[in-house]
């Protein structure tokens, strides 16, 4: 979609930009007299510097194009960028301010999953994700990425897709696992266990130590974190539906990547037996 975009060019929105594809004018290349009649000569001038300027640049980053996006259109960077994009998700002790602890990270990239573990290698993490020049999380911008700058020290700097306000926008709510539940996505085993479920297993971990609560409480991290891949691309699709990219610029869905851990039954039973009821 970047090349197919218009937005990017200060002044222009959304009703100009279908001005200029409903005049069958596609690509950047196209755009050439005759000019869509509906646009002044003004704009048309105007358009015709940007879209100069921009190609002088010859700036291929993800940032250089974030920067001039509205933030609800970064979605656009995903298939251009996808090979260097990062899905990300944290858990914590569920505490607050100073006490807050990040226990575990899940980070992957379609194809690797990596995990990192509060006292084991979570420093690591630190190294890893700068493999990568966009990440994309749910309400990330809101609690993960401030959390990881505050917690590890590490200021994140790539471009951030932050999916909760893209997939409001399209209608769909209540929070990453109802936006899940809305898009036909099923979590199986993991059904039913949210972030405070996270926080009960990481509890029930440092106490007892079970290797076995660990691996539920990171297949659960890894769920959240691989699970924004499928919904970026649905609102990807969803996004490019009402434009003449819909069939063209579609993406498939991607398949679930073979997880290096798996949920316990047993532990995922008792830990929403400790739930309380308004959490069940």
């Amino acid at each position: 979609m970047l090349f197919n975009t218009f937005l990017h060019i200060p002044g222009i929105g959304e009703k100009t930009e279908k001005t200029i594809w409903d005049s069958g004018i596609h690509y950047w290349e196209q755009w050439r007299a005759p000019f869509p009649e509906r646009l002044p000569p003004a704009k048309i001038k105007h358009i015709t510097f940007y879209l100069e300027y921009f190609r002088a640049q010859g700036n291929n980053s993800a940032r250089f194009y974030a920067n001039l996006l509205p933030t609800n259109h970064h979605w656009r960077l995903f298939p251009h960028f996808r090979d260097r994009t990062a899905f990300l998700d944290i858990e914590t002790n569920g505490m607050a301010g100073k006490e807050c602890v990040i226990t575990t990270i899940a980070l992957y990239d379609g194809k690797t999953i990596r995990t990192y573990v509060q006292g084991r290698n979570l420093e690591d993490f630190r190294r890893d994700v700068d493999d990568y020049e966009v990440i994309v999380t749910y309400n990330g911008k809101n609690f993960d990425v401030p959390v990881i700058e505050s917690c590890l020290h590490k200021r994140l700097t790539q471009t951030h897709i932050d999916l909760r306000h893209i997939l409001a926008r399209l209608g769909y709510k209540g929070g990453l696992k109802g936006c899940e539940k809305m898009l036909g996505i099923n979590r199986m085993d993991l059904t039913g266990v949210d972030g405070f479920g996270a926080v009960l297993l990481w509890r029930e971990f440092t106490r007892t130590g079970n290797s076995n609560v660990l691996e539920t409480l990171l297949a659960y991290n890894i769920a959240d974190t691989v699970n924004l891949e499928t919904l970026l691309v649905h609102a990807y699709n969803l996004n490019i539906a009402s434009t003449p990219f819909s069939l063209s610029h579609a993406i498939a869905l991607p398949e679930a990547p073979e997880p290096p851990f798996y949920p316990d039954k047993e532990i995922i039973k008792k830990i929403k037996n400790m739930l309380p009821w308004d959490y069940r």
